[in-house]
């Protein structure tokens, strides 16, 4: 059956194999709006970059010019120092990379668990309800520094002969018990944003209750909250240095070794970028993944504030 030329679509030709192509190009308004985006794009950057410049030319002849540069220069950024102390520093630092490792486990898996048991409606779980709300609230209102000094002072004043008393486990368990709060309300904010229509359809296909929120609702919520977690996790590796505080020689504790006697504190800026580089990484992958998803971008139809989706 043939097809007469006055009845193809407009813009339409037939191949010699056969195959229909479509010509397309773009209109002159098309091409204006690109044009105009572009140009858009190299001001902002432009912009960007001037600013930039002037921002740390201000910093540098305000921290150069201030009366007592060359001392601070000597004392906290002495090249000799600083080698000599690495070693020590970065020994300390695998000990807090291990704190960091276990604690965000553990905390991980503790904080899903008592969002479960808070988010469950089941009255029989009232109980387990009740002390995870209460869990939270103490931990979530303690400071930290806090709370590692009642567990690393107190917990050894039981003399429990199971309990080990090393500054590190003491540290990592302090961390623990702050951070699974914190991890638990971000799973449970993660397991209220699953529309109740989703449990609903679950359980007319004769899911239970069980079934419906390990199948249904919590892969959703993790999903959801995966930003969030990985961002309470960079915060705990940064705090893991506060084990420091019970005697625990990381890299904190190292770099403090390093500057007694000395009253140079080129140690603890290595401490410093040193944390930098483990956390710098994963804080962009945190925000790779946001922009990913699609997220931050809520002003990407405002005129002006980017390219319109």
């Amino acid at each position: 059956m043939t097809v007469p030329d006055d009845a193809r679509p407009p813009g339409r030709s037939d191949e010699p194999d056969g195959a229909p192509t479509l010509a397309w190009s773009p209109s002159p308004l098309a091409l204006d709006r690109a044009a105009f985006r572009r140009a858009q794009r190299r001001r902002s950057l432009l912009v960007a970059l001037v600013s930039t410049v002037l921002v740390v030319a201000a910093v540098v002849l305000v921290v150069v010019n201030a009366p007592g540069w060359e001392r601070a220069r000597t004392a906290f950024f002495d090249p000799a120092m600083a080698w000599e102390s690495l070693p020590a520093i970065l020994e300390g630092l695998w000990l807090n990379l291990r704190v960091w490792v276990v604690a965000g486990v553990v905390g991980t898996l503790l904080g899903l668990g008592l969002a479960i048991a808070r988010t469950s409606r089941i009255p029989a779980l009232f109980p387990l309800r009740a002390f995870a709300t209460a869990y939270v609230d103490l931990f979530r209102g303690v400071p930290l520094l806090l709370v590692l000094l009642l567990v690393g002072f107190g917990l050894p004043a039981l003399r429990l002969e199971w309990l080990p008393t090393s500054g590190a486990f003491l540290g990592a368990l302090a961390i623990v018990l702050t951070y699974t709060a914190y991890l638990a309300e971000v799973f449970r904010a993660g397991i209220e944003s699953v529309h109740p229509s989703q449990v609903a359809a679950a359980r007319s296909l004769g899911l239970t209750r069980a079934q419906t929120t390990r199948r249904v609702v919590l892969p959703q919520a993790v999903r959801n909250v995966t930003a969030p977690l990985a961002n309470n996790l960079v915060s705990l590796q940064k705090d893991s240095g506060l084990i420091s505080v019970l005697g625990a020689v990381d890299a904190i504790r190292a770099a403090q070794i390093a500057t007694t006697g000395s009253y140079n504190f080129t140690p603890y800026v290595v401490a410093g970028i040193l944390f930098f580089l483990v956390s710098f990484p994963l804080t962009r992958a945190v925000d790779a993944y946001q922009a990913r998803r699609g997220w931050g971008r809520s002003l990407a139809t405002v005129s002006g504030a980017g390219d319109i989706r």
